[in-house]
């Protein structure tokens, strides 16, 4: 009863971390982005961590869990409507669920997850769209496709029988996000000033590093609850080992990041670094319980170096992605999910290949999902403000407020 106490004990914190990175995500998204949206840019993430967990507790949890029977396909299963805890016939909590925590616990844990899909996305489309359409895309990406795709390898489904591996979610969290980012980014286009006619990218410098670099320091922590608590127990060793592992990635993907963009821009630009160490971060998510401090060195050294041609590659292909997302949770993800093939304790040929089919499937339900769903909203409403709103700024057209109304500057 004790190591069942303190195993949930372990997890609950870990819940707590997670939850605490939201707080992160915002302070990054905020930084790299103009002052004029900041309240915007609050309210999405306000919003995705309420509906997340609501649509998480209504169905999420029981689409993403959904208990598939030996013989069905794995491919999609649902276990009812609402929360519904397992009790003993004397009205105890039955403690048997699991070994390790409660269901109330495990609940909580894997819907902290479920907004961050939607955080990522957030960051990408971040100062041209709009809001209704932005929250009508959560409601369905957060309550359907992420815990759909959670299912194949969490849930028991045939990605698990296969045999892929994503310990925290480079794929399952991290690519699910990158990918509709990718989408939406596509669909909605540039924001104004971003590109020249001949195409050429224009720095549109964010309002405050300061937050965007508290940021990084927050998720960072928040990793420890996220790739921590994923060992699903407190034991030592496992835990011990997942939390030196990630932190060696993150520090390792920082500093190839910063390394790489000055040799090739002859300037330091912390914007890579910040990006580098949530780059480490990533990748190491697919395997952090299966690597070495050595193998985590190499995991994040490729992950900043990605980092740096990934929004190099972005911005040739005139896609605006304001916070870098999309190379570091989607070309990051992929790379952290394909070295569990190469490092990882199953490491060989066969386990390489079957985490690159992981990844195509996984890639092709995104992005087709995230462009019917984004698609239909932008036939059918819109998904992207006038050009006098995207000038003027969403905080007056969207929320008739202001950020900082005793330091309004020219925002043009």
């Amino acid at each position: 009863m004790e190591l069942f106490t303190t195993n949930n004990v372990w997890m609950m914190i870990c819940t707590a971390l997670v939850f605490f990175m939201h707080l992160g995500f915002s302070f990054l998204e905020i930084g790299l982005t103009r002052q004029k949206n900041t309240i915007n840019i609050l309210f999405k993430n306000m919003f995705i961590i309420c509906i997340g967990l609501i649509l998480y507790s209504l169905f999420g949890f029981n689409l993403m869990y959904p208990g598939f029977d030996k013989e069905a396909l794995g491919i999609l299963g649902f276990s009812g409507f609402g929360l519904n805890s397992p009790i003993t016939e004397t009205g105890s909590l039955d403690l048997s669920y699991n070994t390790g925590y409660t269901y109330w616990t495990d609940f909580l844990f894997q819907g902290m997850f479920a907004a961050t899909a939607a955080t990522i996305v957030s960051g990408a489309v971040a100062e041209r769209i709009k809001l209704g359409s932005f929250m009508i895309f959560t409601i369905i990406y957060v309550g359907l496709i992420y815990p759909i795709v959670g299912s194949w390898k969490w849930g028991g489904g045939f990605l698990d029988s296969m045999g892929f591996y994503d310990f925290a979610g480079s794929s399952l969290v991290h690519s699910v996000g990158g990918w509709a980012a990718l989408v939406a980014v596509y669909l909605l286009g540039p924001r104004i000033g971003k590109f020249t006619s001949e195409g050429k990218p224009m720095v549109i410098p964010g309002h405050s590093i300061t937050l965007a670099a508290a940021g990084v320091l927050i998720l960072w922590l928040g990793w420890f609850g996220f790739n921590g608590g994923s060992v699903l127990s407190a034991d030592p060793a496992t835990t011990s080992l997942t939390l030196v592992t990630t932190c060696i990635a993150a520090a390792t993907g920082g500093l190839s990041s910063f390394l790489v963009s000055t040799a090739i821009y002859k300037n330091y630009d912390l914007t890579m670094f910040l990006n580098g160490i949530l780059g480490g971060l990533v990748a190491i998510t697919a395997g952090a319980d299966q690597m070495s401090p050595m193998d985590a060195i190499m995991v994040g050294v490729i992950a900043g170096t990605l980092i740096v041609f990934g929004i190099s590659l972005i911005d040739r292909l005139t896609l605006d992605d304001p916070v870098g997302a999309i190379a570091v949770h989607l070309i990051c993800g992929i790379w952290g999910t394909l070295a569990v093939g190469i490092f990882g304790k199953m490491a060989g040929l066969h386990q390489f290949f079957v985490q690159l089919i992981g990844i195509v499937i996984i890639g092709v339900f995104c992005l087709l999902t995230s462009f019917f769903i984004l698609f239909s909203i932008k036939k059918l409403s819109g998904i992207r403000v006038s050009e006098q709103e995207e000038i003027e700024g969403l905080d007056f057209h969207e929320h008739g407020m202001d950020a900082y109304p005793d330091f309004r500057i020219n925002q043009h």
